[in-house]
């Protein structure tokens, strides 16, 4: 999935809610799920997504969050009965679209057959739910504060494809690290081509300015 497209979060506890932040960053249609009265409100007060509060595991409150239009649900609950019946769910309502589960006990191959992506964020973080939502942006997961590592690709026609760090005009905040071979620095003369991916330092207010400029 190349581009800016929509996601479904059920939950909006600790990893829902910054997952949400992360991807609102950059340009995502985020809708999250939420049952807590207080947290739906507390995330409707953060305006980074679109926020229902209801059960997600029922067919209504899943389908009012826009299920048909959605290309990802990512069930990020504390509980992993309820994460696996929103998937469950969502397999039956809406086939084509992705599926991404959080589990509270480190993943085994149980639920593979179940659904797209597993992840065990107590691990890695926020972060990694974020790669399995987003596959074609992969973010250093163990990195510590707001700034992200990207690896990014760069697409046949984007902005800076074929074109030198020089004549490229990076927003302030954000930096590219290393060539495409990943072994030296980047410099002036770096130039980005196309089908190559290079890692980039960004700040979280220019991560979705910087993803335009590598997807066209």
């Amino acid at each position: 999935m190349d581009g800016n497209f929509r996601i479904v979060i059920a939950g909006g506890g600790r990893v829902g809610k910054r997952v949400a932040h992360i991807l609102d960053d950059r340009g995502h249609d985020v809708t999250v799920i939420e049952r807590d009265p207080e947290q739906a409100a507390t995330l409707s007060d953060d305006y980074v997504a679109t926020v229902i509060e209801g059960d997600a595991t029922r067919p209504g409150v899943l389908e009012q969050a826009g299920l048909e239009r959605a290309d990802v649900v990512a069930a990020l609950t504390s509980q992993s009965g309820t994460n696996l019946a929103v998937c469950l769910l969502t397999r039956e309502l809406a086939p084509d679209t992705q599926t991404v589960v959080r589990t509270e006990d480190e993943p085994g191959t149980e639920f593979d057959r179940f659904v797209d992506e597993v992840i065990f964020p107590e691990r890695a973080g926020a972060r990694a739910a974020v790669n399995a939502i987003e596959p074609d942006v992969n973010t250093l997961e163990d990195v510590t504060g707001t700034l992200d590592i990207l690896e990014l690709h760069v697409a046949e026609h984007a902005p800076v494809a074929d074109r030198s760090l020089e004549e490229v005009s990076l927003p302030r905040g954000s930096l590219i690290v290393s060539d495409a071979a990943g072994d030296t620095l980047a410099g002036p003369d770096t130039v980005l081509h196309p089908g190559e991916s290079y890692l980039v330092a960004v700040e979280p207010s220019v991560v979705d300015e910087v993803l335009n400029l590598f997807r066209g």
